[in-house]
């Protein structure tokens, strides 16, 4: 492992393990992770043991089964949402880049308005329209926010690939718009929009985290990241684990993304050396 790429592989393996963790959760979790015990098997705010691993909760319901099936919810919205914002400021930044004029114009105007607004704020407003509050509408909100980056990235890169020569060429061949996006503007321009999709999937997870701590994002039964932090921010004192674990593993979640965004502008981006 080359020293330049050494933060690649530490946010890739960080990411993958914490992911892989919360896919088998069904088959790591040892306990029920919704189930609360009742009578002797009670054990409110018992700390980390070797039969509760992170401990237990204030109902008694044991910490590390829900911190994984709670990175299960909190990394499929972090990833999910990513995949419908990057189609989005995909084609937005393709289509302006590319024609330019006044779609351009009226494409980044409106681009310059969505990103005017503070994103936290504005999805508190906007899931506050919703008459219950939920994933689902985490969900829509965070999608229709978190296109803005994607297009203003592409948008650059396609304006620098669209003048070079071998593009000047295809149009002077008559060859039609469609293919030359497809075939030569497109695969120019993976890297810059791998590197702002993949650091938009950390920023996912955070805002999602944050919606649920403040009671918008997932509601009970649902368990994620974000509603363990704020379950457990009564307890700080008494109980800190009911509140440090889905932290820290949040925390490692979203430091490895960023490390694999950063591994990645480093390795496709020629440019930069170190």
């Amino acid at each position: 492992m080359s020293k330049r790429h050494r933060g690649l592989w530490i946010g890739f393996s960080l990411v993958l393990s914490v992911t892989l963790l919360c896919l088998f959760a069904p088959w790591l979790a040892p306990f029920d992770p919704l189930a609360v015990p009742r009578g002797s098997e009670s054990k409110s705010l018992t700390p980390p043991d070797p039969l509760h691993l992170l401990g237990t909760d204030v109902l008694g319901r044991d910490l590390f089964s829900r911190v994984l099936y709670g990175g299960r919810v909190s990394i499929a919205i972090g990833f999910g949402v990513e995949i419908f914002a990057a189609a989005i400021g995909l084609l937005i930044g393709l289509l302006a880049g590319y024609y330019g004029g006044w779609l351009d114009s009226a494409l980044m105007r409106f681009t310059d308005i969505v990103m005017a607004f503070p994103s936290l704020i504005l999805a508190i407003g906007l899931i506050a329209v919703f008459q219950a509050p939920g994933l689902d509408k985490v969900f829509l909100v965070l999608t229709l926010l978190g296109w803005t980056t994607i297009a203003r990235v592409m948008r650059g890169e396609v304006l620098s690939v669209k003048s070079r020569d071998y593009i000047q060429s295809a149009r002077a061949l008559g060859v039609r718009d469609i293919a030359i996006i497809v075939r030569y503007v497109l695969p120019n321009s993976t890297g810059p929009f791998l590197v702002a999709a993949t650091i938009g999937v950390g920023g996912n997870i955070v805002a999602e985290a944050g919606l649920s701590f403040l009671g918008l994002g997932a509601q009970s039964p649902t368990i994620s990241w974000g509603s363990m932090l704020a379950e457990g921010q009564t307890f700080l004192i008494a109980a800190p684990w009911v509140a440090v674990f889905p932290g820290l593993m949040l925390m490692l979640v979203v430091l490895g993304v960023n490390l694999l965004g950063d591994g990645l502008r480093d390795l496709l981006d020629p440019r930069i050396k170190r």
